[in-house]
């Protein structure tokens, strides 16, 4: 069983993944066994990553670059190459969120969003497709959301990104799966982060609704995610693509569920 997450020997990108369910998965893999390497747009955040990586006995490989430009994601795996191996692992988790109502949304912050969230992951994949296809193997896990599906007040360029990247992870795996590439997203649901920590108060509104509308009735944690990530890119989802995985709590299976009111016995 344990040679079926085993990645011993492979390399893994988890771009933007110094903190939150990023940092979380990029540590799970290394656990695993990978060779995890992170990006981020600056050295401050990349040096915290290292220090958690640290923390838990493992290695990360961090680097500067910028995943909407195209001529920097190339000058940065080719760094990964040159320095730690051919990327085995993609996780395109690096994104931005603008809340903001539609009327009010400057199109420059609009456009900013879609380049981070959607665009981004294809500049990213198609500069290691290329090597998995050389190599007939490769897994690839697009960070989706719950708002890859539905809407919500605010959020029109965010899910509009978190939509496309759904139908682009369909897209990946109709061209690309016949080379032995698994290509899947991760649609986490309500993360306790530091980003949620506000709302997450006994008392504030949105915590209330996360608690009484999550059949599971918690808050999902940052490991939670990493598990599915693990899975996705493990051996043990060979078979699976195309697929976005929920890490939700069931929070979409019924969204009508209040706690107390659906309960049996």
């Amino acid at each position: 069983m344990k040679e079926l997450f085993d990645l011993t020997g492979k390399t893994a990108l988890v771009t933007g993944g110094t903190h939150g369910i990023g940092l979380a998965i990029g540590i799970l893999l290394g656990k695993a066994g990978a060779r995890v390497c992170v990006n981020d747009r600056t050295e401050d955040k990349l040096k915290e990553c290292r220090e958690a990586f640290s923390r838990e006995g493992l290695e990360a490989y961090t680097l500067v670059f910028d995943v909407t430009d195209e001529d920097d994601v190339n000058r940065g795996i080719s760094e990964i190459e040159k320095n730690v191996g051919q990327v085995d692992i993609l996780v395109n988790n690096a994104g931005i969120i603008k809340r903001i109502p539609i009327l009010d949304m400057p199109i420059a912050d609009f456009k900013q969003v879609i380049d981070v969230d959607l665009v981004a992951p294809l500049i990213v994949s198609k500069r290691v497709a290329p090597g998995m296809i050389r190599k007939k193997q490769g897994k690839i896990i697009n960070m989706c959301s719950m708002m890859s599906i539905y809407g919500r007040n605010t959020v029109s360029a965010y899910a509009s990104a978190k939509g496309g990247l759904k139908l682009l992870t369909a897209n990946m795996t109709c061209e690309w799966a016949r080379y032995n590439i698994q290509i899947n997203g991760i649609g986490p649901g309500y993360i306790a982060t530091s980003q949620t920590a506000p709302i997450r108060e006994n008392g504030h509104p949105f915590n209330d609704l996360v608690m009484t509308r999550t059949p599971a009735g918690r808050w999902g944690e940052p490991d939670d995610v990493a598990n599915a990530a693990l899975f996705l890119a493990s051996k043990a989802s060979d078979f699976v693509n195309g697929h976005i995985l929920f890490v939700d709590g069931g929070i979409l299976a019924n969204f009508g569920y209040v706690k107390g009111e659906n309960e049996v016995g």
